[in-house]
């Protein structure tokens, strides 16, 4: 993070510092309670396995883990700061793939990109576009993972 900071932020003098711009960074990430209550309970009901696939750096990755307990209920991350690749490279769902050892017909990837969700679509890897929660619920739902009350 700091190499980044150097080169993208401090490449010039700023009125703040780098703990400020940090602090700053980290209070930007909001969790999604309804998102993480609707999967941790498809997960548990359904017994599936869950993972992460991101382009976010080491040390973001690390807060937000930590941060929203992610690691109660997400199996693995794969994120570029530990496998050196980049959405929408194809290579980042073919890891995916190897590590939860499933096959892409038994995956479903949501995103909030579309270009990583065709990108997805072309491993053959089914892909929901996440615009809100209803909407990725509903989608969810087409799939038969219905969350029981």
């Amino acid at each position: 993070l700091d190499e980044y900071l150097k080169r993208v932020v401090f490449y010039q003098e700023r009125s703040f510092s780098r703990d400020e711009f940090r602090k700053f960074m980290y209070a930007q990430s909001k969790p999604y309670p309804e998102m993480i209550k609707l999967i941790r309970g498809l997960k548990t009901q359904y017994g599936l396995r869950i993972a992460a696939v991101s382009n976010e750096g080491r040390e973001l990755t690390t807060y937000r883990v930590q941060q929203f307990e992610l690691g109660t209920f997400v199996d693995f991350f794969v994120s570029s700061c530990f496998v050196h690749y980049r959405k929408p490279d194809e290579d980042m769902y073919r890891i995916a793939l190897d590590i939860s050892q499933a096959q892409s017909k038994q995956v479903i990837y949501i995103d909030d990109r579309g270009m990583f969700v065709e990108v997805a679509r072309e491993v053959g890897i089914t892909g929901i576009i996440h615009t809100g929660y209803e909407a990725t619920r509903k989608s969810l739902e087409g799939f038969g993972l219905t969350l029981s009350n």
